[in-house]
């Protein structure tokens, strides 16, 4: 997949845990409910969006049921890690060093989140 992963929009994205929340396939329906805290779309807004990721590869619709039911193709770990490495190398060089530093001197990273890592990183060493 490397750096090919195609982004996905705010919106998709949001479709996209709706899915990845859900064991099984899901109708438009149930995204819609399940959104409808944060977005007050029409169903035709969804459709085009869910059509939108199908081609993008993202998701895949089952229509033999005479119901479209979704499913995700990428998984939401797969999703993450791209989208994490693509971020990294964009904004930061590829260096976490960059990042954390970065974060740390906006004051957005604490020091208690500094031991935090300390203890994370001891720890995947120890395995």
């Amino acid at each position: 997949m490397g750096s090919t992963q195609k982004k996905l929009g705010e919106a998709e994205l949001e479709i996209m845990q709706v899915i990845w929340g859900s064991e099984n396939p899901v109708t438009s329906n149930y995204i819609l409910k399940e959104l409808q805290e944060q977005r007050r779309w029409q169903l035709s807004t969804l459709m085009t969006s869910l059509t939108r990721l199908t081609d993008k590869g993202f998701i895949s619709c089952d229509r033999s049921t005479g119901r479209n039911l979704y499913t995700s193709i990428i998984s939401e770990n797969d999703y993450k890690t791209g989208a994490s490495k693509h971020f990294l190398e964009k904004l930061y060089n590829n260096s976490i060093q960059n990042m954390i530093t970065a974060l740390y001197s906006s004051k957005e990273i604490r020091r208690s989140d500094i031991q935090e890592l300390r203890n994370f990183l001891d720890k995947l060493e120890e395995e």
